[in-house]
């Protein structure tokens, strides 16, 4: 006997530029797109300008103390939040260089939830007092966006993947990059040559066992080479 279907997971969107979001929800976008188009995922974009005040719907000011640029105010953040709270269920998530830095564990963690909302930073930064209403500060990296919302757009499609059903073959989930704690191993496909370079031997073998063997230490070999920080010294 099956178990009863999953709900779709719940994604909010607080943003000051709502216009890019409507791409990655439509089926041009591949899986992650589809799993929109077919309810296993729903995305609600709330524009914080409809949160901000006067005719001009202000949704910034200068920064007590001075300085250049202008800062997010608290009152629109803090609505859109509640709003977003009373319609979705799961962490409410600010995007910031102070964050965790964004890892597949932390997307894995994320996907086995009901839902998450996100808020996008913009201008020179949030009133510091908006820390107090989220539950999870993530970092895409050590660089500097002129907005929260690519590293936003790149959550939503880390999570969105791995829901059920999404990704057509789940084995592909368990060999990729970070799933494991190493980079995936080399990946070939016809011709067998090309130019002198040669598909080795042993992915053309038909013996399994010697191509997992083959793939375990390619992956451990790339991963010390390209990423040590990712396994321990023997």
């Amino acid at each position: 006997m099956s178990g009863a279907p999953r709900s779709a997971y719940l994604i909010e969107i607080i943003t000051l530029i709502p216009e890019v979001w409507p791409a990655l929800t439509s089926d041009a976008s591949g899986l992650v797109g589809r799993a929109f188009v077919d309810g296993e995922a729903r995305l609600t974009v709330n524009p914080l300008r409809d949160f901000g005040k006067g005719k001009h719907q202000q949704v910034d000011d200068a920064p007590f103390g001075g300085g250049a640029g202008m800062v997010l105010a608290l009152p629109p953040l803090c609505e859109a939040i509640a709003l977003a709270r009373s319609r979705t269920p799961g962490p409410v998530i600010l995007l910031t260089p102070r964050g965790r830095r964004l890892s597949q564990a932390v997307v894995q963690e994320l996907a086995r939830g009901p839902g998450m909302t996100v808020l996008c930073g913009r201008y020179e930064g949030l009133d510091e007092r908006v820390r107090g209403y989220v539950d999870l500060e993530l970092s895409a990296g050590d660089f500097v966006l002129s907005g929260g919302d690519p590293a936003a757009w790149c959550l939503v499609d880390a999570v969105v993947r791995l829901l059920p059903g999404v990704l057509g073959n789940a084995e592909s989930l368990a060999e990729e990059s970070f799933t494991s704690g190493l980079l995936e191993y080399p990946q070939y496909t016809r011709p067998a040559t090309l130019k002198g370079a040669t598909v080795p031997e042993v992915l053309r073998s038909g013996n399994h066992a010697h191509v997992a063997r083959w793939r375990r230490s390619q992956a451990l070999f790339t991963t010390r080479r390209q990423r040590p920080d990712l396994v321990e010294d023997d």
